[in-house]
């Protein structure tokens, strides 16, 4: 996972990152990263009082990728495709609604990568775990664009349920 994370981590920091020279963000790219930095954090605290969730932001043509090969990998096209397709075959298999724990938040321009840990009760007893390493692009306070990283081992399990 610490991996993934430095990965994600230079993705989003681009040349500074790759050992080049540190490239200052514009005020108004900083201002847009601090807002959806925002927004993220935001989303994730009401998810975990039950008030909400990240998939709130979701563009109704969001084009959601989650990595791996477990029986929900692949690409979403919609909101509507996603929720429907990748997120209700989970929910299905879970008791109580995963519980977020945001670890870190990391924000440039309109992209926005946040890692954490859930953890539900599966509906046949025991525990569902997994971390999580999402990259979401945002427009206009929507997102437009994510790819999920995941133990796809930990869902696979969860799917057989």
């Amino acid at each position: 996972m610490r991996a993934l994370a430095g990965l994600l981590l230079a993705l989003a920091l681009g040349p500074a990152a790759a050992g080049g020279r540190p490239v200052a963000q514009p005020p108004a790219d900083a201002a847009i990263a601090q807002s959806n930095a925002a927004l993220v954090r935001q989303a994730f605290a009401a998810w975990r009082e039950g008030r909400g969730s990240l998939f709130d932001l979701l563009h109704e043509d969001v084009e959601w990728v989650v990595a791996g090969t477990s029986p929900v990998s692949g690409r979403y096209g919609s909101r509507q495709a996603f929720l429907e397709q990748a997120v209700a075959p989970i929910g299905a298999r879970l008791a109580t609604p995963i519980a977020p724990e945001v670890r870190q938040v990391l924000a440039q321009g309109d992209a926005v990568v946040v890692l954490w840990d859930g953890v539900a009760t599966r509906r046949l007893g025991g525990t569902y775990r997994n971390s999580y390493a999402w990259h979401l692009v945002f427009e206009d306070g929507r997102i437009v664009r994510a790819t999920a990283f995941l133990d796809t081992w930990a869902l696979q399990r969860l799917m057989e349920d």
